[in-house]
């Protein structure tokens, strides 16, 4: 996948002074970014928006912060942080019933979602279709996560097994941005399970995912290498429309 960074210019705030009188020149911020925008600097624009509704003056330093903090996460969203910024991350942080999203673009659901897209990136809504129908495809229509234990519903089987932690991995790639991948080892339960879960949503720190990319293998390096194929899991309680609303938001 790959994730564009954001760059900031500032204009010089510049003073003259004429015969006769001073005239000020105002200064003014331009941001410039690349076709399309992560979630976080989208919110960020709306909380921009929402704070102009309050006492700018009473609420200036706090406004400042907020939109710092903002950006900040934008550029960890978007995969730009220090190794010291990194967090240890438990199962929890994923814990409850997801679902697979190929079922949706194999059904046209998801067709409005490549449209937007290709609106507001460089490939048309079929090339994207093609670009996420080899990210999403996968027969493991369903996850349930649960404590350590987790159940894969795959096809019309379904395998259980308990994972630990085995730590993470911070990756680069192409681009320079960097992104971080949560690892689990199975160690009890069925054998046919993954011998190696990896998670990738776009956080480095504990929070509960909103929605997740999962690499499944029995081989920890093989998965470390892999960029292309990412299976897409979002809340199941959650139909096709709503996650495709989801997804034109991010």
């Amino acid at each position: 996948m790959k994730l564009l960074p954001s760059r900031k210019m500032s204009t010089l705030l510049v003073g003259l002074l004429t015969a006769g009188g001073i005239a000020s020149a105002g200064a003014a911020e331009h941001n410039g970014g690349g076709a399309s925008e992560s979630a976080a600097q989208q919110a960020s624009d709306h909380g921009h928006d929402h704070d102009h509704d309050h006492d700018h003056d009473h609420d200036h330093d706090h406004d400042h912060d907020h939109a710092h903090n903002h950006e900040h996460d934008s550029d960890i969203h978007a995969g730009y942080f220090d190794d010291d910024q990194v967090r240890e991350r438990s199962l929890a942080d994923w814990a409850g019933a997801w679902q697979s999203v190929y079922p949706y673009l194999e059904n046209g659901t998801l067709d409005e979602v490549m449209a937007h897209k290709a609106r507001h990136g460089d490939k048309t809504a079929a090339e994207y279709r093609t670009y996420y129908e080899q990210g999403y495809r996968t027969d493991v229509r369903r996850i349930v996560i649960e404590g350590s234990r987790v159940t894969f519903f795959d096809g019309g089987e379904v395998h259980t097994a308990e994972y630990a932690d085995d730590g993470h991995e911070i990756l680069t790639y192409e681009a320079g941005n960097r992104g971080v991948r949560y690892i689990f080892e199975r160690i009890a339960g069925d054998a046919a399970a993954p011998g190696f879960i990896q998670f990738s949503d776009h956080a480095i720190a504990p929070t509960d995912a909103e929605h997740y990319h999962l690499y499944m293998g029995d081989d920890r390096a093989a998965l470390l290498e892999e960029v292309t194929h990412w299976p897409t899991y979002y809340p199941a309680e959650l139909n096709g429309h709503e996650i495709a609303e989801e997804m034109k938001a991010h």
